[in-house]
C-alpha cells in the first residue's frame, strides 16, 4: 500500500467563522434595534430622544452582541464537523538569490 513520508503530517482544514465579524455586527445589529425601538415610540418630553436612545442602547447592544456570540459558535460547530482531515508534506525551498550578499 502507498504510505506517506516519514515527515507528513495529518492536518485537518475547515473554514471557521471569524468571530470579531459576528461580534461586530450583532453590536450594531443591537444599535439599529435600540434606534428603531426609540422611534417607534412618543419620546416622553422629560427625558429626551437621546437619552432614551442610550438607555435602550444598554440594553440592546449586548444582547446583539450575544446573538452574534452564538450565531459564530453554531457556525464554528457547523465547520467542525464537516472539516477535512487531509495529509501534508513539509518541503523547504530556498532561493539563492534570497541569501545576504548574494549577487
Amino acid at each position: 500500500m502507498n504510505q506517506p513520508p516519514a515527515d507528513a503530517q495529518q492536518v485537518s482544514i475547515r473554514r471557521a467563522p471569524k468571530v470579531p465579524v459576528f461580534l461586530l455586527l450583532g453590536a450594531l445589529l443591537g444599535l439599529l434595534v435600540a434606534l428603531v425601538a426609540t422611534a417607534a415610540f412618543p419620546v416622553d418630553p422629560l427625558v429626551g430622544f437621546a437619552a432614551t436612545f442610550g438607555y435602550l442602547c444598554v440594553y440592546f447592544i449586548p444582547a446583539g452582541l450575544v446573538l452574534g456570540a452564538l450565531v459564530a459558535l453554531i457556525l464554528d460547530a457547523r465547520s467542525r464537523r464537516r472539516a477535512r482531515t487531509v495529509t501534508v508534506d513539509h518541503e523547504s525551498v530556498r532561493d539563492e538569490g534570497d541569501t545576504p550578499g548574494a549577487n
